[in-house]
């Protein structure tokens, strides 16, 4: 993730058809009810009580043309990367009208610029006043999701291309491309307790006013997910960090991303870590995507959505069996000669475009089909 909201996509825009085997007695139990003849007109769609399908849209460059590469793929929620602090009604309500003058949903902005917060500095009074105000105008426009980052540093120099089939491009990550590196000046070095100081300091002061304003946050876990990243420990480098994030202030308001992704990296199994956190309504956002692991936190590879070690269709189950009813954003396409092509690629080492987006959208929403059919 990134705060500037790359997302590890430049353009937006996926696509639905993938195919699923299921066995054919849930199949044809499914397709029995509201039919003519034993046999279902159509397959299953999101509604109020779904998951929903997410795309990316840049916030500079909203336009007709941007929205319909959203829209001609079937999909009705875009999230984005929000404008500075502190975001005002007026600046919210128009990228919310423009987006529903395309037919579209915007369910989830990307907030950041508050370093002296994150790292316990003088001035984090300051800026913890701009994202109050910044919640207040969401929860006035009905953005129901903020989504953040607390990264002491973000490991990205651990990223490396991969060839993968057809030549496609992977990203792959190895921990000893950091082991060498320095901290950085603007982010200096701070140990494991202080940076659980600083987020409790945080949350303690802006989780109540998300929840006088029916806003949820929902905290981006480390990725890649190591403990210790230029000198400084990281706090939502493991699974149990993820479950001490959400007992610090026990609210609704303060969730996660659950990401099926980042949780197999640490090792886990991500249906149950699933479980965990819908059980309690802590699931605030969802990134959907399939590693490959060699060595639990420290090396793996981020390849197509069909192809890693997660089994993404218990995934979708557990979402559905949670009635999980918010975002699910197929993130982290795979670079395409498609895309290379025209020249459509992100900051990433093996990331790709609106074709790998296309493709990864396409499975999410056929696994999506296939869970809405099992449990009905």
């Amino acid at each position: 993730m990134s705060s500037t909201f790359s997302r590890r996509s430049l353009m937006v825009g996926l696509g639905s058809a993938a195919v699923v085997s299921v066995g054919a007695p849930p199949l044809l139990k499914a397709q029995t009810a509201g039919t003519q003849g034993n046999l279902s007109l159509g397959m299953p769609k999101e509604g109020p009580d779904t998951p929903k399908l997410v795309a990316p849209l840049d916030i500079k460059s909203i336009t007709d043309q941007s929205m319909r590469a959203v829209k001609q793929l079937g999909v009705d929620h875009v999230l984005m990367g929000g404008p500075p602090m502190p975001w005002t009604e007026s600046q919210l309500r128009a990228i919310l009208v423009k987006c529903k003058s395309g037919g579209l949903v915007v369910g989830n902005m990307m907030i950041g610029g508050f370093p002296n917060t994150i790292y316990g500095r003088p001035g984090r009074d300051n800026e913890l006043e701009l994202f109050k105000q910044s919640i207040r105008a969401a929860g006035k426009v009905g953005l129901p999701t903020i989504e953040y980052n607390f990264y002491a540093h973000r490991a990205i120099e651990g990223y490396y291309e991969v060839d993968g089939r057809g030549g496609a491009g992977l990203t792959g990550f190895d921990i000893d491309r950091l082991k060498s590196l320095p901290p950085l000046p603007e982010e200096g070095v701070h140990t494991l307790d202080e940076m659980w100081n600083n987020i409790t300091y945080f949350l303690k002061a802006v989780i109540p006013v998300a929840e006088q304003c029916g806003v949820r946050l929902a905290l981006h876990p480390n990725d890649p997910p190591i403990a210790l990243s230029r000198g400084s420990g990281q706090i939502m480098g493991t699974v149990d960090g993820w479950k001490h994030l959400i007992s610090i202030v026990d609210s609704p308001s303060n969730g996660i991303t659950f990401d099926c992704g980042v949780t197999r990296e640490t090792g886990h199994d991500p249906v149950e870590v699933c479980r965990y956190f819908g059980t309690r309504d802590r699931i605030n956002h969802v990134h959907y995507r399939n590693p490959t692991v060699v060595v639990p936190y420290n090396r793996y590879v981020e390849g197509f959505i069909d192809a890693g070690d997660i089994n993404m269709l218990a995934v979708m189950q557990e979402l559905v069996k949670l009635k999980y009813k918010r975002l699910i954003y197929p993130e982290h396409e795979r670079a395409l000669d498609y895309d290379r092509a025209v020249g459509i690629h992100n900051q990433y080492p093996g990331g790709g475009g609106y074709a790998g987006m296309v493709f990864d959208i396409a499975y999410a929403r056929a696994m999506l089909q296939a869970a809405l059919i099992l449990a009905s």
